[in-house]
Protein backbone atom coordinates (compact mmCIF):
# COMPACT_ATOMS: atom_id res chain seq x y z
CA UNK A 1 0.00 0.00 0.00
CA UNK A 2 2.47 2.59 0.44
CA UNK A 3 4.08 1.98 -2.36
CA UNK A 4 1.56 2.22 -4.93
CA UNK A 5 1.16 5.42 -2.22
CA UNK A 6 4.36 6.76 -3.22
CA UNK A 7 3.69 5.78 -7.09
CA UNK A 8 0.17 7.80 -6.74
CA UNK A 9 2.18 10.73 -5.14
CA UNK A 10 4.77 11.13 -7.94
CA UNK A 11 2.39 10.86 -10.81
CA UNK A 12 0.32 13.78 -8.85
CA UNK A 13 3.28 15.38 -8.67
CA UNK A 14 3.77 15.98 -12.35
CA UNK A 15 -0.22 16.15 -12.73
CA UNK A 16 -0.12 19.11 -11.17
CA UNK A 17 2.32 20.95 -11.97
CA UNK A 18 1.28 20.24 -15.58
CA UNK A 19 -2.38 21.58 -15.11
CA UNK A 20 -1.02 24.14 -13.39
CA UNK A 21 1.22 25.47 -15.65
CA UNK A 22 -1.06 24.98 -18.57
CA UNK A 23 -3.72 27.62 -16.60
CA UNK A 24 -0.99 30.15 -15.99
CA UNK A 25 0.47 30.26 -19.75
CA UNK A 26 -1.85 28.74 -21.73
CA UNK A 27 -5.31 29.62 -20.45
CA UNK A 28 -3.81 32.61 -19.13
CA UNK A 29 -5.49 32.39 -15.65
CA UNK A 30 -2.14 32.79 -13.24
CA UNK A 31 -4.23 32.72 -10.07
CA UNK A 32 -5.97 29.42 -10.87
CA UNK A 33 -2.73 28.37 -11.93
CA UNK A 34 -1.22 29.09 -8.70
CA UNK A 35 -4.05 27.57 -6.66
CA UNK A 36 -3.40 24.47 -8.50
CA UNK A 37 0.89 24.14 -7.74
CA UNK A 38 -0.32 25.49 -3.76
CA UNK A 39 -1.87 21.77 -3.94
CA UNK A 40 1.25 19.79 -4.05
CA UNK A 41 2.30 19.38 -0.99
CA UNK A 42 -1.03 17.83 0.28
CA UNK A 43 0.28 14.90 -1.70
CA UNK A 44 3.26 14.33 1.08
CA UNK A 45 0.94 15.06 4.05
CA UNK A 46 -1.22 12.42 2.74
CA UNK A 47 1.56 10.42 2.35
CA UNK A 48 2.93 11.24 5.97
CA UNK A 49 -0.17 10.41 7.84
CA UNK A 50 -0.95 7.31 5.78
CA UNK A 51 2.71 6.14 6.89
CA UNK A 52 2.18 7.10 10.28
CA UNK A 53 -1.15 5.60 10.78
CA UNK A 54 0.29 2.34 9.43
CA UNK A 55 3.10 1.74 12.32
CA UNK A 56 0.97 2.91 14.67
CA UNK A 57 -1.73 0.00 13.75
CA UNK A 58 1.19 -2.41 14.37
CA UNK A 59 3.01 -2.20 10.82
CA UNK A 60 6.44 -3.78 10.83
CA UNK A 61 8.80 -0.85 10.28
CA UNK A 62 10.71 -2.05 6.38
CA UNK A 63 12.46 -0.37 3.65
CA UNK A 64 8.83 1.01 2.36
CA UNK A 65 8.56 3.51 5.42
CA UNK A 66 12.00 4.28 4.94
CA UNK A 67 11.54 4.78 1.12
CA UNK A 68 8.20 6.96 2.21
CA UNK A 69 10.55 9.77 4.29
CA UNK A 70 13.32 9.71 1.93
CA UNK A 71 10.55 10.69 -1.18
CA UNK A 72 8.91 12.98 1.57
CA UNK A 73 12.20 14.78 2.09
CA UNK A 74 13.09 14.86 -1.49
CA UNK A 75 10.12 16.51 -3.08
CA UNK A 76 10.39 19.06 -0.12
CA UNK A 77 13.65 19.94 -0.66
CA UNK A 78 13.74 19.63 -4.46
CA UNK A 79 10.32 20.42 -5.54
CA UNK A 80 10.85 23.98 -5.89
CA UNK A 81 13.54 23.89 -7.76
CA UNK A 82 12.03 21.74 -9.70
CA UNK A 83 8.78 23.33 -10.56
CA UNK A 84 11.01 26.57 -11.17
CA UNK A 85 12.69 24.36 -13.47
CA UNK A 86 9.88 23.57 -15.43
CA UNK A 87 8.51 27.09 -15.12
CA UNK A 88 11.13 29.07 -17.10
CA UNK A 89 10.67 26.71 -20.07
CA UNK A 90 6.83 26.91 -20.37
CA UNK A 91 7.03 30.39 -19.92
CA UNK A 92 9.70 30.96 -22.42
CA UNK A 93 8.10 28.21 -25.11
CA UNK A 94 4.37 29.41 -24.51
CA UNK A 95 4.51 33.52 -23.12
CA UNK A 96 7.42 34.34 -24.73
CA UNK A 97 9.48 34.74 -21.59
CA UNK A 98 13.08 34.73 -21.89
CA UNK A 99 15.13 31.76 -22.54
CA UNK A 100 16.14 29.65 -19.53
CA UNK A 101 19.75 30.82 -17.78
CA UNK A 102 22.03 27.95 -18.36
CA UNK A 103 24.29 27.56 -15.29
CA UNK A 104 27.63 28.82 -15.60
CA UNK A 105 30.63 26.46 -16.68
CA UNK A 106 33.89 27.84 -15.16
CA UNK A 107 35.17 29.74 -12.15
CA UNK A 108 34.00 30.51 -9.05
CA UNK A 109 30.51 31.19 -10.60
CA UNK A 110 30.43 27.42 -11.33
CA UNK A 111 31.54 26.90 -7.83
CA UNK A 112 28.86 28.75 -6.27
CA UNK A 113 26.47 26.86 -8.42
CA UNK A 114 27.88 23.58 -7.37
CA UNK A 115 27.20 25.06 -3.54
CA UNK A 116 24.16 26.05 -4.51
CA UNK A 117 23.00 22.61 -5.97
CA UNK A 118 24.48 20.60 -3.03
CA UNK A 119 22.47 22.73 -0.54
CA UNK A 120 19.56 21.84 -2.29
CA UNK A 121 20.33 18.13 -1.72
CA UNK A 122 21.23 18.10 1.50
CA UNK A 123 18.41 19.87 2.34
CA UNK A 124 16.44 17.17 1.24
CA UNK A 125 18.55 14.81 2.86
CA UNK A 126 18.33 16.70 5.76
CA UNK A 127 14.40 15.98 6.03
CA UNK A 128 14.07 12.46 5.15
CA UNK A 129 16.90 12.08 8.26
CA UNK A 130 14.55 13.22 10.24
CA UNK A 131 11.73 12.03 9.37
CA UNK A 132 13.32 8.76 9.78
CA UNK A 133 14.38 9.84 13.14
CA UNK A 134 11.28 10.59 14.36
CA UNK A 135 9.63 6.98 13.07
CA UNK A 136 12.60 5.43 14.93
CA UNK A 137 11.32 7.03 18.53
CA UNK A 138 7.72 5.94 16.85
CA UNK A 139 8.38 2.91 16.50
CA UNK A 140 10.57 2.80 19.93
CA UNK A 141 13.44 0.40 20.78
CA UNK A 142 11.11 -3.11 21.00
CA UNK A 143 10.91 -2.36 17.06
CA UNK A 144 12.44 -3.25 13.89
CA UNK A 145 14.33 -0.40 12.99
CA UNK A 146 17.11 -1.58 10.97
CA UNK A 147 15.38 -1.02 7.29
CA UNK A 148 14.52 2.38 8.73
CA UNK A 149 18.80 2.83 9.79
CA UNK A 150 19.92 1.53 6.59
CA UNK A 151 18.05 4.57 5.10
CA UNK A 152 19.66 6.81 7.24
CA UNK A 153 23.32 5.91 6.71
CA UNK A 154 22.49 6.49 2.76
CA UNK A 155 21.08 9.97 3.52
CA UNK A 156 24.23 10.42 5.23
CA UNK A 157 26.71 8.87 2.43
CA UNK A 158 24.25 11.19 -0.18
CA UNK A 159 25.15 13.96 1.93
CA UNK A 160 28.43 13.49 2.17
CA UNK A 161 28.94 12.79 -1.85
CA UNK A 162 27.29 16.24 -2.46
CA UNK A 163 29.87 18.19 -0.40
CA UNK A 164 33.07 16.50 -2.27
CA UNK A 165 31.62 17.09 -5.57
CA UNK A 166 31.05 20.91 -4.51
CA UNK A 167 34.35 21.57 -2.89
CA UNK A 168 36.40 20.03 -5.43
CA UNK A 169 34.74 23.11 -8.02
CA UNK A 170 36.06 24.81 -5.13
CA UNK A 171 39.42 23.86 -4.29
CA UNK A 172 39.71 22.52 -8.09
CA UNK A 173 37.74 25.19 -10.51
CA UNK A 174 37.00 24.53 -14.18
CA UNK A 175 39.25 27.08 -16.02
CA UNK A 176 37.90 28.62 -19.18
CA UNK A 177 39.85 27.85 -22.26
CA UNK A 178 42.12 30.84 -23.27
CA UNK A 179 41.15 32.92 -26.30
CA UNK A 180 43.32 33.98 -28.97
CA UNK A 181 44.23 38.37 -28.79
CA UNK A 182 41.82 40.76 -30.43
CA UNK A 183 44.59 41.57 -33.05
CA UNK A 184 45.37 38.14 -33.72
CA UNK A 185 41.63 37.68 -34.25
CA UNK A 186 41.19 40.52 -36.72
CA UNK A 187 44.83 40.06 -38.24
CA UNK A 188 43.29 36.48 -39.25
CA UNK A 189 39.80 38.33 -40.49
CA UNK A 190 41.08 40.62 -42.66
CA UNK A 191 41.43 39.72 -46.55
CA UNK A 192 44.34 39.16 -47.89
CA UNK A 193 45.89 40.76 -50.87
CA UNK A 194 45.49 38.79 -54.09
CA UNK A 195 48.80 37.19 -55.39
CA UNK A 196 50.13 39.29 -58.44
CA UNK A 197 51.25 36.31 -61.13
CA UNK A 198 55.01 35.98 -61.56
CA UNK A 199 56.36 37.38 -64.92
CA UNK A 200 57.40 34.77 -67.52
CA UNK A 201 61.11 34.38 -68.21
CA UNK A 202 62.47 36.21 -71.58
CA UNK A 203 62.84 33.80 -74.39
CA UNK A 204 65.80 34.06 -76.15
CA UNK A 205 65.64 35.29 -79.66
CA UNK A 206 65.84 33.25 -82.47
CA UNK A 207 69.01 33.27 -84.39
CA UNK A 208 68.62 33.43 -88.63
CA UNK A 209 69.57 30.63 -90.38
CA UNK A 210 72.68 28.81 -90.55
CA UNK A 211 74.61 27.36 -88.02
CA UNK A 212 76.75 29.83 -85.71
CA UNK A 213 79.87 31.06 -86.67
CA UNK A 214 78.56 30.33 -90.57
CA UNK A 215 79.83 32.71 -93.07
Amino acid sequence: MIVTLIVLCEVGFWVLLAVGLGLRYVARKPRAGAAVLLCEPLLEVVLLVVTAVDLKNGAQPDWKHGLAAVYIGFTVGLGPSTIAWVDARIAHRFAGGPPPVRPPKYGRARAVHEWRVAARWILASAIALVLLQAAVWYVGPDGGTGSLRMWQQRMLWLTGINLVIAASYTLFPKREPEREPAWESARQSEPQPARQPEPEPARDRERGPGRPGAR
